[in-house]
């Protein structure tokens, strides 16, 4: 199937119309429109704003099974615990993620939500 199709699939079962992509995710109704009939290939960037849209993993636009597809040959990831405990710089941050969770874990709702906010901002800079 298709990449537009498959989107247009998704968008139409999760009962969104082009508008409420274009208000998601930025993307013009007409560019998303361009998309889902063949006439434009949207770059990974684009197909992670869609995925993002409709509430669905990246890998949900290329793959139609119920489950994860197998992944025999990736190698296993290590937690963030097992991170911590390596020498050197990535285990600088891995300690540093660490303690920022378990901060943010003790502050309430609305004080999380001023400091996503803030952090979405520095991040458009």
């Amino acid at each position: 199937m298709p990449i537009g199709a498959r989107i247009r699939q998704l968008r139409e079962q999760k009962g969104l119309s082009q508008g409420d992509i274009e208000r998601m995710t930025g993307l013009l109704r007409c560019y998303t429109s361009r998309v889902e009939n063949g006439h434009t290939v949207p770059s990974l960037e684009t197909l992670e704003r869609f995925a993002a849209a409709l509430g669905i993993p990246l890998y949900e636009l290329f793959y139609t099974g119920a489950e994860p597809p197998p992944t025999p040959n990736l190698s296993p990831r290590k937690s963030l615990e097992e991170l911590a405990q390596q020498e050197g710089e990535q285990g600088a941050d891995a300690r540093f993620l660490l303690k920022l969770k378990a901060l943010l874990e003790r502050i309430a709702e609305t004080d999380r939500q001023v400091l996503l906010s803030l952090a979405k901002k520095l991040a458009t800079r």
